[in-house]
């Protein structure tokens, strides 16, 4: 399938400052796409190059499989910057100016308002509402017309736990509506929860990318004790698929060169060689550990 964004090594400069070095990735079509790093990673700069608002110094890319033009952006959803609404007119009458400068339909504002679930709210003022209804007003706005793509720069920035969970639960049922979602995101633990796929940037460098689950792969390990540790670590250097064994005080930590094995199996395996295991607990590196040492890991 054609993907709904392809980047070729897209490369962005700012005098000496290389701010997009040759990143290059495939946006599949309905899933739910994060662009994960650090603040001064390059996020809002690649997202502004392929809406068009930056140029790039090298590279190409392409929506729907064909050249970038006016009109296919004029049919993403966008939300690039802090929202730009009237404090002083209605959610409602902000929604009717918006749906004139983008020429689209007014009448599919009582829709938007609904799922952004604020049409309870049409008549108040812009300026009444709190930070999360602001953003969810801001997505409003981007959904006028129905577009099947939809891009986000940091869609919960500023925002407190519950307006956070409220864009997340907003994200998350518009994928389920059949939306491609691009967006870009600092927050490890929020991306983890909405998005099916990642790019991961660090000073410009594309880190890695693909499935959630494969990007942010976390180590796993097993770790084993018993009162005759000698005897258990022969058993353990015995053991198909072992890459290596870890001395820790009272216990093995042991690393599997696939995944870890099931600890009853492993139980009783050591029971079947004689070693009776009084310790035995599967570990696994957090998510926060695992991204630290990806992004760590990219030279100045």
């Amino acid at each position: 399938m054609t993907p709904i964004l392809s980047l070729k090594s897209i490369s962005k400069t700012y005098g000496r400052i290389q701010a997009l070095k040759g990143v290059s990735f495939d946006v599949p079509s309905g899933s739910v796409f994060g662009i994960l790093g650090p603040n001064g990673s390059g996020k809002t700069t690649l997202l502004g190059v392929v809406m068009d608002v930056l140029a790039s110094n090298g590279g190409s890319y392409s929506w729907f499989g064909n050249a970038p033009s006016e009109k296919q952006r004029r049919e993403i959803g966008t939300l690039l910057e802090t929202p730009n609404f009237y404090h002083y007119l209605s959610a409602q009458h902000n929604l009717e100016i918006a749906a004139a400068i983008k020429h689209k339909p007014v009448d599919d504002i009582e829709r938007v308002l609904k799922l952004v679930r604020l049409y309870e709210r049409k008549d108040s003022k812009f300026q009444s509402f709190s930070l999360g209804m602001k953003q969810r007003l801001a997505i409003a706005s981007c959904l006028i017309g129905n577009p099947s793509v939809l891009v986000f720069d940091e869609p919960t920035n500023g925002l407190d736990p519950s307006g956070i969970a409220e864009i997340r639960e907003l994200i998350i049922e518009l994928a389920s509506a059949g939306k491609t979602i691009i967006l870009a995101s600092h927050l490890l633990a929020e991306v983890e929860k909405v998005c099916t796929h990642v790019a991961i940037l660090q000073r410009g460098v594309l880190i890695k990318s693909g499935d959630v689950k494969s990007a942010l792969s976390q180590e796993e390990w097993m770790e084993l004790g018993s009162a005759e540790m000698e005897k258990l670590k022969a058993i353990l250097d015995r053991l198909p698929g072992v890459n290596k064994i870890i001395s820790s005080g009272n216990h093995f930590q042991v690393y599997f060169n696939s995944p870890s094995p099931d600890p009853a199996w492993l139980n009783s395996h050591c029971f079947e060689q004689g070693i009776a295991l009084n310790y035995l607990q599967p570990r696994k590196e957090s998510l926060e550990s695992a991204f630290i040492e990806l992004t760590n890991n990219v030279s100045n």
